[in-house]
């Protein structure tokens, strides 16, 4: 399953998903049957690699969304799409999540007028984030914004692209979160 882990590679013909080549290894045609373990294995590590996250900063999110009222999945896809780095992503500030979370890293990117370089940091409704007004910053920034807007910019995102920024309109429900992940298994392989 396609993760765009490679940025506007993945939109392409040479993405390794469409080219269809078999799994590594001489028998890999073969294909066993998962158990129920082994499915929400996949899911877990399916919805963790599109973010880019380690399993032990991926569990402290798990843990916030336990903590938090309503379902503890929906809440955890929430916490993950309203990240620092996500959003630069989602904005089209940066090709891939990983780009993305290097740009935050090198103190590219300011959250409300203020310098931000924490890549998972969880913004809230209302929060602002640009670049910072620098040539190098924008001009890194500019051809992305127009890959980005091809895309298409998620209902709960405002971008202004003369300005390099944008602004979270409010959080995202499920229907308006893309990954196709089933997040109720990975609530019941964590509550094992």
């Amino acid at each position: 399953m396609k993760l765009f882990l490679k940025g506007d590679r993945c939109y392409m013909a040479k993405c390794p998903i469409e080219q269809g080549h078999p799994a590594p290894g001489m028998h890999g045609q073969r294909r066993s049957k998962l158990s129920d373990y082994g499915v929400q294995l996949r899911e877990k590590q399916k919805l963790r690699r599109t973010y880019g996250m380690q399993e032990s900063q991926f569990r402290l999110f798990f843990q916030r969304a336990l903590k938090t009222r309503g379902i503890t999945g929906e809440k955890l896809l929430q916490l993950l799409e309203m990240r620092l780095d996500n959003l630069v992503y989602r904005l089209g500030f940066a090709p891939s999540r990983r780009a993305a979370r290097q740009f935050v890293q090198h103190g590219h990117i300011l959250v409300n007028g203020k310098k931000a370089s924490i890549p998972s940091m969880v913004l809230k409704a209302g929060d602002v984030v640009a670049v910072k007004n620098q040539e190098h910053s924008r001009a890194y920034a500019g051809p992305h914004i127009e890959q980005g807007e091809s895309r298409g910019l998620a209902p709960w995102l405002a971008l202004d692209k003369s300005a390099f920024e944008g602004r979270i309109v409010h959080v995202p429900s499920r229907d308006e979160i893309s990954p196709t992940v089933n997040e109720q298994l990975i609530v019941e392989l964590y509550s094992k």
